[in-house]
């Protein structure tokens, strides 16, 4: 019977002293900071690291506090990553989501912040059917410190809420560094050309479909699934810990038979067993569709992990 199946994920937390030592050295302290004349700049978790990386170009060091591969939900920080978080240039994060962050924040008050909660215009994305009301379909440790009832962080998921964030990184790194304003300001209209261009073969890709219902993990898929027209029901809430019920189990089960749906989709950085399982006993197919919340393959970026989602949505969806 598929019950209480545990997610072995990747956590942040074991890489947090590497982390540490490497901010060192790529100059977040202002004594060890080599004299290239380069700002440099904290993103929290990887969409953030890029989208500052490419309006920065060769004139930032950008570092991410997440390290790569690693689940930046659970994200510790040594000592040494916190105190890195006062002395960087800018830190581009997002409030609400990783307390550590927000706690070092808080702590040493960076001079420049980017909080891309100012502008990501972040929703509240419900766990979808009929245990979504109270959350009952999901079970949770006592002091797990999450609130179900919280907006949805996974905003970069839909390319145009990403484009707003990166209009916020342009002004702050002009505010730091007015010298450079006018590269900032080119290089964040070719971003935000990029992800239109992004966004239009998303819809493209996705207007013609054999099912609009996408069955996830968890729900981390909501602004994708609300961009482009489909119906995101996730075996789990947004909460990557929450480990389904065996009523949920049951209820997910009986929205496949009764859809027609051929594809169930497990995330990286998250244990695949729940979901192959499921889709073993329905007698269906399983595939990945990456949240992008770490960057996995190093010669990947976010670009082309979201065209291999596209992919893997055209397989499972059934798309023309």
């Amino acid at each position: 019977m598929l019950m209480n199946m545990s997610r072995s994920r990747v956590p942040a937390a074991l890489a947090v002293s590497a982390l540490g030592a490497a901010l060192a050295l790529t100059g977040c302290s202002s004594s060890d900071t080599p004299d290239d004349g380069r700002l440099q700049v904290l993103a929290s978790f990887y969409p953030l690291q890029f989208i500052t990386q490419e309006i920065g170009g060769d004139l930032v060091d950008v570092s991410s506090l997440t390290p790569s591969g690693a689940e930046p939900h659970d994200l510790e920080l040594s000592p040494a990553a916190a105190r890195g978080v006062g002395e960087a240039d800018l830190v581009v994060y997002l409030s609400d989501f990783q307390p550590a962050v927000d706690d070092a924040i808080a702590q040493r008050e960076p001079a420049h912040v980017v909080d891309a909660a100012d502008s990501a215009n972040l929703e509240a994305h419900e766990l979808q059917g009929e245990e979504g009301d109270e959350h009952e379909g999901e079970e949770h440790s006592a002091d797990d410190g999450h609130d179900h009832g919280a907006l949805d962080p996974h905003f970069w998921l839909d390319p145009e809420r990403l484009a707003a964030v990166s209009a916020d990184v342009v002004a702050e790194l002009s505010a730091i560094d007015p010298d450079n304003a006018d590269t900032y300001a080119q290089r964040g209209e070719e971003l935000a050309a990029s992800l239109t261009e992004l966004d239009t073969t998303f819809a493209d890709g996705l207007a013609q479909c054999d099912s609009q219902l996408l069955v996830t993990s968890h729900e981390a898929f909501g602004y994708l699934a609300e961009r482009y027209g489909l119906e995101q029901v996730g075996i789990s809430g947004i909460d990557p810990e929450a480990e389904p019920s065996p009523a949920r189990l049951k209820e997910v089960s009986s929205i496949i038979k009764d859809r027609g749906v051929t594809t169930i989709y497990f995330e990286t950085l998250v244990s695949p067993k729940v979901t192959e399982t499921l889709a073993s006993d329905l007698g269906i197919t399983s595939a990945v569709l990456d949240p992008i919340e770490s960057l996995s393959d190093p010669d990947g970026d976010y670009r082309s992990v979201m065209l291999t989602n596209l992919e893997a949505l055209q397989a499972g969806l059934g798309c023309a």
